[in-house]
């Protein structure tokens, strides 16, 4: 006769080592909890192994090479194209071979417990991951992420499609590279891929890419890939995918053509990773599209115990906003009161194309859709000193959306060369709700891209 497995007890249980995860645990542990940490893959997760790390190690050669492509007496030092074989070795560094081993030192230092395995709910505040029970005494946070979501498009789960994960840690150049989907996944590795060789066709069934951002957005950075020789195909529907014999696949679109690739990556939105964690068994269930709904102190339906954090619960999928609410959650169980407000209105975004696109709050359209008295403010991203050392005659766009009866700004998006590294300012000013008269005495330095602030206020009328 089997025993009774004996139940581990722990202050907290953190399902998921992805950044929210890893932040959250080491933040109670920091305060003294004891905290068991459940991963099924790799610590690190995702964005450390097949997202955001890896492809800024693809995109960040081309990029680059553009940019010295602007300076007189930089470029003529430069010829030839990329080594595509030297830039995917250096990836593979990045992300360490895939080996989450570097990791774990940090973890040990801060008495977290690592357990490997799919973790499932047994009951209320129980958890078993293999053959290992634990309870939680404080709580459990579910940080588990999200994966690749595969539309019903026929024959393409047979066709072996890319999702992120095959196109940031490939190990050759596809001479022909399909994209489905022109999101922020789908742009950013059409311009990787073709900055190191592929020749690149994207496939968007809306009429332009990166449609939730701003018109102009959308319409510069279009150029941008053309530019760069990536083939756009916006307004257009796929209907079925295949893969031949031969290896190759094959993407019909509505209306009859078809498209043929080496590769096609998918990449038209996630889903959640929630349906193997017995969540009725703990007394919980996902929301209609599978991810946890929470309230602002991170907890899933009003528990007193169940939090969800990162990309599970669905409010912002963005990296920096799961270790925001990972923040927000830990201080939480710690008793603290402490409320999310930064992953809501619109969360500080970049995609990494050239040019790159930094926005945060909201862009023109949503803010009239929200019922704000929304004025937008135009200027030449490159009408500044500072862009003839940066981002030389390159075309680009900046904005900002005012609320015109409370006189802040709501919004803005920069289109230019590396203007990622410009947008904690506006973040600032948005989250912070500076009054436009109070930000006009925030002075610039001269000469750099940072004056961009000057021309707007100025355009604006102050």
């Amino acid at each position: 006769m089997l025993g009774v497995m004996e139940e581990r007890e722990f202050d907290v249980i953190v399902i998921g080592a992805g950044p929210a995860g890893e932040v959250c645990a080491g933040r109670l542990a920091e305060r003294e909890l004891e905290v068991a940490l459940v991963e099924q893959h790799l610590v690190g997760g995702e964005c450390s192994f097949y997202a955001c790390m890896p492809s800024k190690a693809l995109l960040r050669p081309g990029e680059l090479l553009a940019e010295v492509a602007r300076v007189p007496g930089a470029r003529e030092t430069v010829s030839g194209e990329l080594d595509a074989q030297v830039v995917l070795r250096r990836r593979d560094e990045v992300i360490h071979g895939r080996d989450d081993s570097g990791q774990l030192p940090w973890l040990e230092e801060r008495g977290i417990e690592l357990f490997r395995g799919q973790a499932a709910f047994e009951a209320e505040r129980s958890v078993r991951v293999g053959s290992e029970l634990m309870r939680a005494r404080r709580a459990v946070v579910v940080a588990t992420g999200t994966a690749a979501a595969i539309p019903p498009i026929d024959g393409l789960g047979e066709a072996r499609p890319w999702t992120n994960r095959e196109a940031t840690t490939a190990a050759e150049v596809p001479e022909r590279l399909l994209v489905l989907g022109g999101g922020v996944v789908g742009v950013e590795l059409a311009q990787a891929w073709s900055s190191l060789g592929s020749s690149v066709t994207v496939v968007e069934a809306e009429e332009r890419i990166l449609f939730n951002e701003e018109p102009f957005a959308s319409a510069e950075i279009s150029a941008g890939l053309d530019r760069a020789g990536v083939e756009l195909r916006t307004g257009a529907r796929a209907a079925g995918a295949s893969r031949g014999e031969g290896g190759r696949v094959s993407l019909e679109l509505e209306g009859g053509e078809r498209l043929r690739g080496d590769e096609l990556l998918v990449a038209v939105g996630r889903r959640p990773r929630t349906e193997e964690l017995f969540l009725e068994r703990a007394g919980a269930e996902a929301g209609a599209a599978g991810y946890l709904e929470v309230d602002d102190q991170l907890r899933v339906g009003g528990s007193d115990w169940l939090y969800a954090i990162g990309d599970v619960n669905g409010r912002s999928l963005l990296t920096h906003m799961g270790k925001y609410q990972a923040r927000i959650a830990a201080d939480h169980i710690l008793g603290e009161d402490v409320t999310a407000t930064g992953d809501k209105g619109g969360s500080p975004r970049v995609v990494f194309t050239d040019p790159q696109l930094a926005a945060v709050g909201l862009t023109l359209a949503k803010a009239q859709e929200q019922g704000i008295e929304a004025r937008a403010v135009d200027v030449s991203t490159a009408g500044n000193a500072g862009a003839s050392f940066h981002g030389r005659d390159m075309p680009g766009t900046s904005r900002i959306v005012v609320d015109e009866q409370r006189h802040v700004i709501v919004g803005a998006s920069f289109v230019g060369p590396e203007v990622a590294e410009s947008l904690h300012a506006a973040t600032i000013a948005v989250v912070a709700e500076v009054p436009l008269e109070r930000l006009w005495h925030a002075v610039p330095a001269f000469p750099t891209r940072n004056e961009v602030w000057l021309k707007l206020l100025e355009t604006y009328g102050l």
